[in-house]
């Protein structure tokens, strides 16, 4: 969508909002409106008046909680998770986000104990693995971490976060064959490897392919 149309959109939603003021899904696409134009505290506040209007919006209460991380306050996040977990506790969403808020926190062993959870109530998400995988990863048990990527990856060999922590993994155990493997496919899926990791892996000057440029 190009800019003007963004600006006609969102124009378009103030007007319907006056015309209707006591409507949930219109506050709610208007605070998505001003979090796509970086206007965080108002999208905030949009979010929370169609919660007011409609307690049971999840998606509200999902995009407030990342309003809340985005400006730092992760224990605003958390709370909005945990409250979506409560009108839906099969939300894999909420799950997989309060996992990774928990293990931003350092509570990492909290954050694993959400990621199973949700891989208890649904097993087909690879972003759960991997983010599972991610939490081992930094408690430095790299074969459970090995293990949980290669689950992301059995469910979608594309899962670019999957092969980024598998690099770092067979990185950090001195496999340097699977890790340049892994780090050659994260790149070529278009995940934003680090410079360091890639020179360590692939060499200057050198393609995922293991071809000069």
């Amino acid at each position: 969508m190009t800019s003007d149309k963004t600006a006609e959109t969102f124009e378009r939603l103030k007007k319907e909002l006056l015309i209707h003021p006591g409507s949930a899904p219109l506050h709610y696409n208007v605070g998505l409106a001003l979090a796509k134009r970086g206007e965080l505290d108002e999208a905030i506040c949009e979010f929370k008046t169609a919660l007011e209007l409609n307690p049971g919006m999840v998606e509200a209460r999902i995009n407030l909680g990342g309003l809340y991380f985005r400006k730092g306050n992760i224990e605003g996040a958390i709370a909005e998770n945990r409250k979506v977990l409560e009108m839906d506790p099969r939300m894999i969403n909420a799950f997989s986000n309060l996992g990774f808020l928990l293990v931003q926190q350092g509570r990492i062993d909290e954050g694993i104990g959400v990621y199973q959870e949700a891989i208890r109530i649904q097993k087909n998400v690879p972003q759960v693995y991997a983010n599972l995988g991610q939490a081992y990863l930094l408690k430095g048990e790299l074969e459970k971490a090995i293990e949980t990527n290669q689950k992301a990856l059995a469910i979608s060999d594309r899962f670019a976060p999957a092969h980024h922590n598998l690099t770092l993994a067979y990185l950090q155990k001195g496999d340097h064959e699977a890790a340049r493997r892994h780090c050659a496919e994260a790149i070529r899926l278009g995940y934003p490897v680090s410079e360091e990791v890639r020179k360590s892996l692939l060499g200057p000057g050198e393609t995922p392919e293991g071809n000069p440029i």
